[in-house]
C-alpha cells in the first residue's frame, strides 16, 4: 500500500494507521511530498502530473507493484490520477476525506487551510481555523499545530488547480473505497452519493465516525481496519 499525505503535510501524519496495517500483513510505502524530508530544494510542479509521477516512480523502484493508492486529502487526487495515467501500477485506491466534486474548496475553507499552516500566526487563530477546516467538533486539533510546511502546500495548491478535476474524478477503471468522515466541510455526504451514482458497483462507500477532515488523525485504527477488510476481498 502507498500512502498520501494531505496539502502541505508529511507522512508522519500516517503512523498509527502504517502500524495498523503492517499488522494486516501489508507492505507500506509511505513517500514524502517534494519538499518534505531529504528533499533539497522547493517543490515546484507543473501540474498534478508531477505529483503522481513521483508517486509513480517510488513504486516502481521499490519493486514491488502494483499497489494500493491510499489518498488523505489532497493525496486523494494524487492517487486517482495516479491509477488513471498509470492503471498497471494501481490494484484499488482508497479516498479518505476526498472532496470529490468538480468544483474548487470554497474560499473560505482555503482560507482556513492557509491559516493552520502559517507558523506566523497566534495558536489560537490556527487552532480556530483547524477546528472549522480539519476536526470533528470535540476532538483535539493541537496536534495539528505542527508539521505543516506552507512551501509545499502553495506549490501542491498550485499542482491542483492546473489539472482540471474531470481528468482524476474517475480513478481510471480501479475499485474505489470512498471513506466519508462525519463531519466535513469539504468531503459532503451528498458528494458520496453522486460519486456512488456515477462509479456504480467499483466504489464502496464507508462513514468514518467522529471525524472532519483530519480523519487520519482522528480515527486511525478505524480507517486502517476498514482498508484492511475491503482491499483482502479484492
Amino acid at each position: 500500500m502507498v500512502l498520501l499525505p494531505s496539502l502541505g503535510r508529511g507522512a508522519e501524519d500516517f503512523e498509527p494507521m502504517a502500524r495498523v496495517l503492517e499488522q494486516e500483513g501489508y507492505r507500506v510505502l509511505r513517500p514524502q511530498p517534494r519538499g518534505i524530508g531529504s528533499s533539497s530544494a522547493t517543490p515546484v510542479y507543473s501540474d498534478l502530473h508531477d505529483c503522481s509521477n513521483d508517486v509513480a516512480s517510488v513504486i516502481e523502484e521499490d519493486g514491488n507493484g502494483p499497489a494500493i493508492m491510499v489518498g488523505h486529502a489532497f493525496g486523494n487526487r494524487v492517487s486517482r490520477l495516479l491509477a488513471t495515467i498509470r492503471p498497471d501500477l494501481v490494484t484499488g485506491v482508497v479516498l479518505v476525506a476526498a472532496n470529490v466534486g468538480h468544483a474548487p474548496s470554497p474560499p473560505d475553507v482555503r482560507e482556513a487551510i492557509r491559516n493552520s499552516a502559517n507558523p506566523a500566526l497566534p495558536d489560537d487563530v490556527r487552532l480556530e481555523a483547524l477546528r472549522f477546516a480539519f476536526f470533528a467538533p470535540g476532538n483535539d486539533a493541537a496536534p495539528w499545530l505542527k508539521n505543516w510546511r506552507p512551501d509545499v502546500l502553495a506549490a501542491q495548491r498550485v499542482a491542483g488547480d492546473k489539472t482540471p478535476r474531470t481528468e482524476d474524478y474517475a480513478a481510471g477503471h480501479a475499485p474505489v473505497l470512498y471513506m466519508q468522515p462525519s463531519h466535513d466541510p469539504l468531503a459532503h455526504a451528498q458528494d458520496a452519493v453522486e460519486y456512488k451514482a456515477a462509479l456504480g458497483d467499483r466504489l464502496t462507500v464507508v462513514k468514518i465516525p467522529q471525524s472532519s477532515h483530519a480523519a487520519i488523525a482522528e480515527q486511525p485504527d478505524f480507517i486502517a481496519h476498514q482498508i484492511a477488510a475491503w482491499a483482502k476481498a479484492l
